[in-house]
């Protein structure tokens, strides 16, 4: 009898479809995606970067986070052109990814059914992924820039994503309500568009949008959003960095920030050249650097236990 077997990369590629088209990716899976994260997950799979490392992310910088992720090879993690709330804070968070498409009746109804029957769940699905929110999520969320008759976001559900994440979203799409959810107090969120319509999810009738997936990939802008993935949004754009090079990012960052506090200190004193603070550091700067970091480690916008093992690495 005689036996086909696929090629390897069919297989891998055949998995990779799987993905896309279910709702709620597996823990197995998950996992297998975001291999490189050693740390703690959450019962889903989904990774769980440590919430001391979110607080010190709040001062990192688009530019900072670009280069260390570019470093590494991660070019595409940059998504700009929103529209915004509360565009003087920053958002920072866990993504928790939801994927809708373009209303189909027969995948909607089979999706339904299988929420109804099987998970329990009797909302309508575009609050499916919300209830999976929990404290410090973003809820990210692939809309397909639909415009008119497309918002699923509104006041309602604002304060329902509010109260779950202390948080707000990155939307590719329109939200609908914007008055009111500019008076929920913390919800810095990113957009694409405002319309006051709202999207019909009615597989018998109107039907606008139809969920596809729940903490998979998803695609904002031409990033790849794993679920997972901080989210740093600040200054009109986001920047998502995944786990595994979370703390060099702000580790990175922390070390920029006191390079720069020390070097227009001296500037402004006049004590050294902007050539001197441009160029490489001579051991001279580098020393009188150590001291000033030991006699202003209280004052600092850094950790003082990060400035000591900062400290213990050098060698003046």
């Amino acid at each position: 009898m005689k036996r086909s077997f696929l090629p390897a990369t069919a297989v891998f590629l055949l998995g990779l479809a799987t993905l896309s088209f279910g709702q709620q990716i597996s823990r197995e899976e998950l996992i297998f995606l975001t291999p490189e994260w050693k740390g703690e997950r959450f019962p889903d799979g989904r990774p769980k970067v440590p919430d001391a490392l979110l607080k010190r992310m709040k001062l990192v910088t688009h530019e900072e986070a670009w280069a260390t992720m570019k470093g590494a090879n991660y070019k595409y993690q940059y998504a700009e052109g929103w529209q915004t709330i509360n565009p003087d804070s920053v958002l920072v968070g866990r993504a928790l990814t939801a994927t809708f498409m373009p209303g189909r009746p027969d995948v909607h109804r089979v999706t339904d059914k299988k929420g109804h029957e099987k998970d329990g769940r009797v909302k309508s699905q575009n609050a499916w992924p919300i209830d999976m929110l929990v404290k410090g999520d973003v809820y990210v969320v692939d809309q397909f820039g639909m415009h008119e008759d497309g918002p699923t976001i509104g006041d309602n559900l604002g304060n329902s994503i509010y109260a779950k994440t202390g948080n707000g979203i990155v939307y590719e799409g329109a939200i609908r309500d914007i008055a009111g959810l500019k008076e929920i107090g913390g919800f810095t969120s990113y957009f694409r568009s405002y319309h006051p319509s709202h999207h019909l999810n009615n597989p018998d009738g109107e039907l606008n949008t139809t969920l596809v997936g729940i903490n998979r990939p998803t695609r904002i802008g031409k990033v790849m959003v794993m679920p997972g993935d901080v989210v740093l949004g600040r200054d009109g754009a986001v920047t998502f960095i995944p786990p595994h090079l979370v703390e060099k990012v702000v580790k990175t960052s922390e070390i920029v920030r006191l390079r720069d506090m020390f070097g227009h200190q001296r500037l402004r004193e006049q004590k050294y050249t902007p050539g001197q603070i441009d160029n490489r550091w001579s051991a001279e700067i580098e020393k009188d650097f150590s001291q000033w970091l030991n006699a202003h480690l209280n004052e600092l916008p850094v950790p003082k236990e990060q400035i000591q093992d900062y400290l213990k690495t050098r060698t003046w």
